[in-house]
């Protein structure tokens, strides 16, 4: 489930295997070995790439579904506004 999460939130994100490694300073091979489960990140990687990422450890890893967005630094005003948009969408 990682290899699939990970995927998917680089693709989301605009990045290609090379621009996600650039950002998690590791190599491109490291990116697709991870994509491919090959391998599995450090735990101290995987808290990289869920920053990264802006989602939690549990849906990174396949047990939790829910994505979250930060807004940190918003008014409260704006984060009302946000949460209106989220639930027009829905």
């Amino acid at each position: 489930m990682f290899n699939e999460n990970i995927k998917n939130l680089r693709i989301a994100g605009g990045m290609n295997q090379v621009q996600l490694a650039k950002k998690l300073g590791v190599s491109k091979q490291t990116i697709s070995n991870w994509e491919n489960d090959n391998i599995l990140p450090s735990v101290e990687m995987l808290i990289n790439i869920a920053k990264c990422f802006s989602v939690s450890l549990d849906y990174l890893m396949g047990f939790d579904n829910q994505k979250y967005i930060n807004v940190t630094g918003l008014s409260d005003k704006q984060i009302s506004n946000i949460q209106s948009i989220i639930n027009d969408m829905k």
